[in-house]
């Protein structure tokens, strides 16, 4: 029997500031099985012909698609944030995606967190794309004193994030709330000073979705290259592998310190190599969390 392969995408983010067209040609040229499409300020991520297009002409399928709630993306597709969710997902449907990623509601957003939940089912029994709400982090004081290297160290001291805000409803540990599917983060947790391991079980089987990044817990998201922070990164991977997950395994990392295209390149190929690898691996045993 040949054992089920899991799905490796690309978001469109890890190019940035390059555009969602580059990040198809990267998919395309490396061998990624598809495309998470971050919907942001760049036209091209919101226009669903444009998107339909580019699958088209790269033949890369558009494996998910994240919701425009980052702070930068506030005024995408309106102010509403209980609409841009609905057309989210609708615009899932319309390039053939299975997974809309989101982030919980921001606390100021009181009308739109009282019903997420009830929102994110409803959208599920409609539409049959998974919603998958993703882990967030905390706003950490110590990001405001020293540098990033010391709030690392700081972090490490006291075995966690310390005194922080954080800025989500309820909280940035979506597993209160009891959704039928989650997104792990990995470089969020790193960040929130959480252990991924113990996350990843909590989630259990509603984990459908990974980001699949690095993380050392500075107190900003750093989102490295897996294998270049401290993250449990293979360990998840094989583990995911080893309970039969159906879900999907984004890369969604920072290379925005690339100089040229081929360093960029560089940078997402031992990405995919390094998801590629440890995917492959099942655990003989999964370890149990720290």
């Amino acid at each position: 029997m040949t054992a089920h392969r899991i799905p490796v995408g690309l978001s469109t983010a890890s190019v940035y500031p390059q555009t969602t067209e580059s990040a198809f040609e990267f998919a395309q040229e490396l061998g990624y099985d598809g495309i998470e499409l971050m919907v942001w300020a760049e036209s091209v991520s919101q226009d669903v012909d444009a998107v339909r297009s580019l699958i088209d002409r790269y033949q890369v399928p558009v494996q998910a698609v994240h919701a425009p709630c980052l702070l930068i993306s506030q005024r995408v597709w309106g102010a509403d944030p209980i609409e841009k969710l609905d057309r989210t997902v609708d615009a899932a449907r319309e390039v053939g995606a299975t997974t809309v990623v989101v982030h919980p509601p921001f606390r100021w957003q009181r009308k739109y967190a009282e019903g997420f939940a009830a929102q994110v089912a409803r959208l599920e029994d409609r539409t049959g794309i998974v919603v998958a709400v993703e882990n967030m982090f905390p706003m950490r004081a110590d990001r405001f004193f020293g540098r990033k290297d010391r709030s690392i160290e700081r972090l490490r001291r006291r075995g966690g994030p310390g005194i922080g805000v954080s800025a989500f409803a309820p909280g940035y540990d979506p597993t209160d709330q009891g959704h039928r599917h989650y997104t792990l983060d990995l470089s969020h947790a790193a960040t929130a000073g959480a252990d991924a391991l113990a996350l990843a079980a909590k989630m259990g089987s509603r984990l459908a979705h990974l980001h699949l990044a690095d993380g050392r817990g500075a107190s900003v998201d750093e989102h490295l290259i897996p294998g270049h922070g401290g993250q449990p990164c293979a360990e998840v991977c094989r583990n995911l592998a080893s309970s039969g997950f159906t879900g999907q395994v984004v890369l969604e990392v920072n290379t925005q310190d690339a100089r040229t295209r081929s360093e960029r390149a560089a940078m997402l190929a031992e990405a995919l190599a390094f998801a590629r690898t440890h995917l492959a691996k099942p655990s003989t045993a999964l370890r149990t969390p720290r």
